[in-house]
C-alpha cells in the first residue's frame, strides 16, 4: 500500500474499463496479491512519475500554467 493513502484524505472515483482490460487487471493484482485499486493506485503513480521526468510534457505544462495564469489575471481585473 503507497504510504500516502493511510495518511491522506481520498476521493472515491469510478472507472470505466474495456471487459478485457477489467479482466487482465483483475489477474495482475490478484497475481501480485494486491487489491484492484492498490494496482490502479500504483499505474497511477507510476504515470504521473513518468510524466514528471518528461521534459516535453514540462514544456506543455509550463505552457499551459502561463495561459492559464494570463486568463485569470484578466477575469480579475
Amino acid at each position: 500500500m503507497c504510504w500516502y493513502f493511510a495518511t491522506m484524505p481520498t476521493k472515491a472515483m469510478s472507472l470505466r474499463l474495456p471487459e478485457e482490460l477489467a479482466a487482465e487487471l483483475a489477474a495482475v493484482a490478484e497475481a501480485d496479491e494486491m487489491p484492484i485499486a492498490e494496482a490502479v493506485r500504483e499505474a497511477i503513480d507510476k504515470h504521473i512519475a513518468e510524466r514528471r521526468a518528461d521534459k516535453a510534457f514540462q514544456e506543455r505544462l509550463r505552457k499551459r500554467l502561463e495561459q492559464n495564469r494570463e486568463i485569470l489575471e484578466r477575469l480579475s481585473e
